[in-house]
Formats: structure tokens, C-alpha cells, sequence
């Protein structure tokens, strides 16, 4: 093989380590980009066998057809999921100048204790409460059946540990997904009063669909501040990220 093909070959073994490394707490995009890792060590192995064989296809009209169909689809795939990732990246760093209201997305509680995941947005939270002392927050996140509490209820008594006043802390301990997290909220924050600029806090890969959801509900400006995701879950989180994105601009959830 030649050197570039060798470094190739490197990268997607890399790759496919990094979404193995998800394992036991793996999703759809682990598996997903497993594949994906997969089909492309496949690629580099064969490339020469595959280009030899499209060139015996494109003899024939037919065959001509199925090699532009293919090649055309899957550009259009790699652009796709390009222009999410910048998307993506985008939203991560739209910080706000000084938030109106923190909004803390919830995910998974073991027990009555947050997960890992989620103790990082909550203390990527308490740093931006902290810093702005005025600033009251919403904790967003419904009870689960595994779950002993709400995720609301397990973010409210992290964050009193930690010395924010409860008085700052708004429940919203009904939604099971990011679609509700923010319709809820909003119901909340119109309760009482307060606009609908938010600076939503969740994992960075989260934070573009989040964003696009929120401005479909109605909300005015959409500030980020993200929590750092584990480095061997940032794979196969961005992977799942794509198919939520896909079927938010399809079906609108």
C-alpha cells in the first residue's frame, strides 16, 4: 500500500477504537460509526480491486449509472454530515454576553445522583451562576423508570449542595425528551414573567439541535454554554447527533 493509504488506514482504526471505547455505555452512533469505520478500513484495504471494478461497471450504461448514482450519494452524505458538524461546532461556541435565564438540559439520574454526564452540566452551570449571582435557572428533566427521582428534583439538590440559593432554581420535572425539556420550560418561564432568552446548558454536541428546537418553541435569543463530554462518548455522540438532527428536520421533534 502507499504511505497515504497507510495513514488511512491508521485514522480509521483510531477511529473505530474510539467508538469501541463507548462500550458498555454505547448508543445508536456507536454502532453507526462502528460500521461507518468499518466500510472505510474495507475501502482502503480494496481500493484498488473497487476501482478496477467501477471501471469494468462504467462499460455499460447501466453499470455507468450505478458508479455516478453511488458516487453522487455518497458526497452528498459526507457534505451533509459536514455541514452538521459545523453546524454543530457553531452552536457550541455561542456564549452569551450575560444570560437572561440558564436553562440546564437533564440526562440520566442513578439512583437520586446524577449520572456522570450529567454532574458535568451541572457544574459547567454553577460556573456560569456563579458568575452572573442574579441569574435565575431552570433544571429540565422528567422522572424515568429506572430513575428514583426526577431528573429536575436531582439537579435542584446537586446545585443546593453546591451553594446555589434555591430561590434561583426553577422545576420543570415533566419532560422526557429535548422537544419537551423546552416546551415545558417556556410554560414556566411565561408563568412567571420571563423572557425567552435562554442560554441552554447541555453536552456541546447537543447544543445545535437543542438550539433549533428551542427557536421552534418560540424562543427569543439561544445562547450556549456547554459541558465538556467525555472523551470516549464524543464520538459516538456526534454520530447519534446527526440521525436526531435528520429526523428534527423531517419530522419537526
Amino acid at each position: 500500500m502507499t504511505a497515504v493509504r497507510w495513514v488511512l488506514l491508521v485514522i480509521e482504526l483510531l477511529m473505530i477504537l474510539w467508538f469501541a471505547a463507548a462500550f458498555p455505555f454505547g448508543n445508536a452512533g456507536t454502532v453507526i460509526g462502528g460500521l461507518m469505520c468499518c466500510v472505510l478500513i474495507i475501502a482502503t484495504l480494496k481500493w484498488k480491486d473497487i476501482i478496477r471494478s467501477a471501471k469494468g461497471l462504467c462499460k455499460t450504461g447501466a453499470g455507468k449509472a450505478v458508479v455516478i448514482s453511488v458516487s453522487v450519494i455518497v458526497s452528498v452524505m459526507i457534505l451533509y454530515f459536514a455541514i452538521l458538524s459545523v453546524m454543530m461546532l457553531k452552536a457550541i461556541f455561542s456564549k452569551p454576553d450575560k444570560p437572561n435565564v440558564v436553562v440546564i438540559l437533564g440526562c440520566q439520574v442513578r439512583g437520586e445522583r446524577p449520572s456522570k454526564m450529567l454532574r458535568r452540566r451541572l457544574d459547567a452551570a454553577i460556573e456560569l451562576l456563579d458568575e452572573y449571582p442574579d441569574v435565575k435557572c431552570v433544571v429540565s428533566g422528567g422522572k424515568g423508570d429506572d430513575e428514583n427521582i426526577s431528573e429536575a428534583e436531582c439537579m435542584k439538590r446537586y446545585l443546593v449542595e453546591k451553594g446555589i440559593s434555591e430561590s434561583r432554581i426553577i422545576m420543570e420535572d415533566k419532560s422526557t425528551t429535548t422537544f419537551e425539556n423546552l416546551k415545558f420550560t417556556f410554560a414556566k418561564l411565561d408563568e412567571m414573567g420571563i423572557s425567552r432568552d435562554i442560554t441552554i446548558v447541555t453536552d456541546g454536541y447537543h447544543q445545535y439541535r437543542a438550539s433549533l428546537i428551542a427557536k421552534e418553541q418560540g424562543a427569543g435569543e439561544v445562547t450556549s454554554y456547554s459541558a465538556d463530554t467525555e472523551f470516549r462518548h464524543v464520538a459516538s455522540h456526534w454520530v447519534r447527533e446527526w440521525f436526531a438532527l435528520t429526523k428534527f428536520f423531517i419530522f419537526g421533534t
